[in-house]
């Protein structure tokens, strides 16, 4: 159905008793032009591409559980283009342009606000480094803004800036950036795609690959049956090792979990999403009034959607040593996401050498904020069979060639452990 403020006033008089199913659950068909495996938000919004700037309709996405009960429903929420490093600026803006029109695209309420990110830095050396990131997202017409210390006071006064170990100097600020509902992202795509004829396949968990006698792929084997494909899009996340793996493929990818928290509710605090730049903790405020923050990753392997408690207090500590009042703020809850950490912290969007499987992975912190960007170049890729201009660098076999996308260094580097 479309939603408006006409079938809102209709739906109350009828007593909310005639409002139809946001998306079809649909059964699997015997063939698809396109296959795509993760119900996520990457997947269900490469489906939509697919549908509406492609003009390929016959498209299935499997889940193997509930739309969204992976990482999609498992992160902090944060929308940003804060990036500096060819490849990912392009990438990432296009993606933040895609948020910004996003509600209007999907006739859903994703919630998108763009209350503002800041990175705070904490050094000289610090703020070049921020300088150096801002000014390359202004050429790239990108917004940014360096802050001093008398303008992030102004901001949030809350900060502890007298007795930090780590005192705070200024900030880069991105006022686009914000925050978006994830549940709503992934059930907004959902209701768009499925409008189109995308079926929406849930509980179909993936086994295996149908292949012919050359070795392409022609389907996929699942918990409901085997499914045909003309072309099969992996979007799985933290699984992407698993699944490739059915295929015969070893990606440079781990899996990690990440940690996520949420607060008990208080009065409007937080204005923005904040980042401290002498630790790793970045934290918002949701409409509910909760702190949502996070942090570093487990620094172990693991595919558990579950953490352990170092991290938890690694996490903690960051927040209070930018801000020791949130010490008597209760933690609500806390969960875990799998997280597909590539080895230079960047995502692979390519053709696998397996002819008619396509990779969509190693997203590392980066996955909810790329949520349309990335489907919109999945989806050109399995289109036309060639990679998109904004994802020409995303490349699998960069790693053999020595062209990483090293931005921030948060890969997996297991060299380091």
């Amino acid at each position: 159905m479309k939603y408006s403020i006409f079938s809102l006033a209709r739906a109350a008089f009828s007593g909310h008793k005639n409002w139809q199913r946001t998306w079809r659950d649909a059964s699997p068909k015997d063939h698809y032009d396109v296959v795509i495996i993760g119900g996520g938000g990457h997947g269900l919004a490469t489906a939509w591409f697919l549908a509406s700037e492609y003009g390929i309709r016959n498209v299935a996405v499997l889940e193997k559980g509930w739309i969204g009960s992976g990482n999609a429903g498992r992160n902090t929420t944060i929308i940003r283009s804060n990036y500096g490093l060819p490849g990912n600026t392009g990438f990432y803006e296009l993606s933040m342009k895609l948020w910004e029109r996003m509600e209007q695209d999907l006739n859903y309420n994703t919630m998108v606000s763009q209350r503002g990110v800041i990175n705070l830095y904490h050094s000289d050396a610090q703020r070049d480094a921020y300088a150096r990131r801002g000014n390359t997202m202004r050429i790239n017409g990108i917004d940014a803004e360096l802050l001093d210390l008398a303008a992030v006071k102004k901001m949030m006064p809350f900060l502890n800036f007298d007795n930090a170990r780590f005192p705070v100097q200024g900030g880069l600020l991105q006022r686009r950036g914000g925050t978006a509902r994830h549940d709503a992202v992934v059930w907004g795509y959902a209701h768009a795609a499925s409008a189109l004829g995308v079926d929406i396949i849930q509980n179909c968990e993936v086994t295996g690959f149908s292949r012919d006698a050359n070795g392409k792929v022609t389907g996929v084997e699942t918990s409901r049956g085997t499914i045909g494909a003309g072309k099969v899009g992996m979007a799985v996340a933290g699984s992407s090792s698993r699944v490739a793996a059915m295929a015969g493929l070893r990606l440079p990818i781990e899996s990690h979990v990440l940690q996520a928290f949420v607060s008990e509710a208080i009065k409007p605090l937080i204005p923005n999403v904040m980042t401290f730049g002498a630790g790793h903790f970045y934290v918002s405020q949701s409409d509910k009034g909760g702190l949502v923050f996070g942090g570093d990753i487990d620094g172990y392997n693991s595919y558990a959607q579950r953490g352990n408690m170092p991290v938890m207090e690694d996490v903690c500590e960051g927040g209070m040593a930018l801000m020791p009042m949130i010490g008597r703020v209760r933690l609500l809850r806390q969960w875990g996401g799998i997280m597909d950490m590539s080895m230079d912290g960047s995502p692979i969007i390519d053709k696998t050498p397996v002819d008619g499987l396509y990779l969509n992975a190693g997203w590392c912190y980066g996955g909810f904020k790329a949520t349309p960007g990335s489907g919109l170049v999945f989806a050109h890729l399995l289109a036309r069979n060639e990679p998109h201009k904004e994802a020409a660098r995303f490349r699998l076999d960069r790693f053999r060639r020595g062209a990483m996308i090293d931005e921030k260094g948060v890969g997996a580097q297991p060299n380091l452990h």
